[in-house]
């Protein structure tokens, strides 16, 4: 792994592009509406050129698409990872009915994305000081950081708060109603039956592997930074009752960090 894209992605300075993004360009008299009664994010308060992550829920709450929405000039442009079940265009379609709205499947712009554990800004090519990273960076940078993401570390079964998504940013605390609000309600008022951790191992261990508790198997690792030697670094989906334990994937120990 380049350690000077790791650098540059923990510095808020790495740049990815979009090719491994769908993109939807959302416009007409009603589309900040549309997606304010949608998406958990608070896309009202966005200026041209800034960008909200955000989900997309269904009505008990599960995640069904997590996003970047981005504020353009007449409208807004939804991305993407494309590794996610179904395409937003698809999932949004059938809530336009009479709206003034128009959803068009677009090409990904010409932009860099510049992540950061919280909210990536998007940038056109050409801004100093940027180092473009490839995806592989990207993703064992994501993991190193404890990010989860969807679908990878959640699920189509996932709560948001299952990945520490009900952050005040991905979902806007303050906000009028949203698909799936009064769910993520009533888990804040207790908690998720699931939870992501981010732990280390002191030798590699495979995603997908069974994580064990008292002898017990209490969840799964979903993501491994395969090249981090004696201390690699992984995302696992856990019970919660099992959340304190001790862990382990097989005779591997696990920790935290």
């Amino acid at each position: 792994m380049d350690r000077a894209e790791l650098a540059a992605l923990d510095a808020g300075r790495g740049a990815v592009a979009l090719g491994g993004f769908r993109a939807l360009a959302v416009r007409g008299a009603d589309a900040e509406r549309f997606l304010q009664d949608l998406l958990t994010a608070d896309v009202g308060v966005l200026r041209p050129g800034e960008a909200t992550p955000s989900l997309l829920l269904g009505p008990t709450g599960r995640i069904r698409a997590e996003l970047h929405v981005l504020r353009r000039e007449g409208g807004y442009l939804v991305l993407q990872r494309r590794d996610q079940p179904r395409p937003i265009g698809e999932l949004l379609g059938p809530y336009v009915l009479s709206s003034d709205v128009l959803l068009e499947e677009t090409p990904p712009p010409p932009l860099l994305g510049v992540p950061s554990p919280r909210r990536w800004r998007f940038v056109a090519p050409g801004e100093p000081d940027l180092v473009p990273v490839s995806p592989a960076a990207l993703e064992a940078w994501r993991i190193r950081s404890g990010i989860p993401r969807f679908p990878v570390d959640l699920d189509e079964d996932s709560l948001p708060a299952e990945g520490g998504l009900d952050d005040g940013v991905t979902i806007a605390p303050d906000k009028g109603c949203y698909l799936g609000q009064e769910s993520v309600a009533r888990v804040r008022r207790g908690h998720p039956t699931r939870v992501v951790l981010a732990l280390r191992a002191a030798r590699p261990v495979e995603p997908g592997s069974p994580v064990e508790a008292g002898g017990e198997t209490v969840g799964v690792v979903t993501s491994a930074d395969v090249e981090g030697g004696d201390d690699v670094a992984l995302l696992v989906r856990v019970r919660w009752g099992a959340r304190a334990a001790e862990l382990s994937a097989g005779d591997v120990l696990l920790r935290r960090p």
